[in-house]
């Protein structure tokens, strides 16, 4: 019993450590209310501690205007800066950091410790979204989760097997996406 407990707890560290994206930056895109630290090297006129997206998708930029930010990762918004800022600035180097990422989320539901809304900011299975949660109660039907998603004319319904995945069926743990839910019965 307790060397099932060790493997558990080991394959889920693992699991953990291969699934870290080493290219945050270029996996989350950027959403409305999403707050970005604009940095330009030797321009402080021109460095943002916090830049809200607005509604509209867009953040202001002095020189250049509005610019659209929503759906570009910080990476193609920091070369879309430096492009434009080219024309005012000689050799512009731009880092664009994402400070506040409240645009993408996910949510779990049910038999888990911490119920709620969560952050999407990185590529995250549905394993490590129970671990976030905190695990499962006792009363957690593991081999009967759902996940609610909905994408542009489509809903699907998605069973999640939490036992199958244990025994090394790894196909059944799925990359979340925004706006999904997560139901543990």
């Amino acid at each position: 019993m307790f060397k099932n407990k060790i493997k558990l707890i080991i394959f889920i560290v693992v699991l953990f450590l291969s699934s870290i994206s080493l290219s945050f930056a270029e996996d989350y895109l950027i959403g409305i209310g999403d707050v970005l630290k604009i940095s330009t090297w030797k321009e402080p006129d021109l460095s943002f501690d916090q830049l809200q997206v607005r509604s509209d998708g867009k953040i202001t930029f002095p020189l250049l205007g509005d610019l659209q930010a929503e759906g570009k990762s910080t990476v193609a918004l920091k070369e879309a800066i430096e492009e434009k800022l080219a024309d005012y600035v000689e050799a512009p180097n731009v880092t664009v950091t994402l400070v506040g990422p409240v645009s993408q989320k996910y949510y779990i539901l049910g038999e888990v410790q911490a119920v709620g809304e969560y952050p999407l900011v990185k590529k995250l299975t549905a394993v490590q979204a129970f671990a976030l949660a905190k695990g499962f109660t006792e009363w957690a039907s593991k081999s009967e989760i759902i996940l609610f998603r909905r994408e542009v004319g489509k809903e699907q319904v998605i069973k999640i097997n939490y036992n199958d995945i244990v025994k090394g069926k790894l196909e059944n743990d799925i990359l979340l996406k925004a706006d999904d839910i997560i139901i543990v019965p």
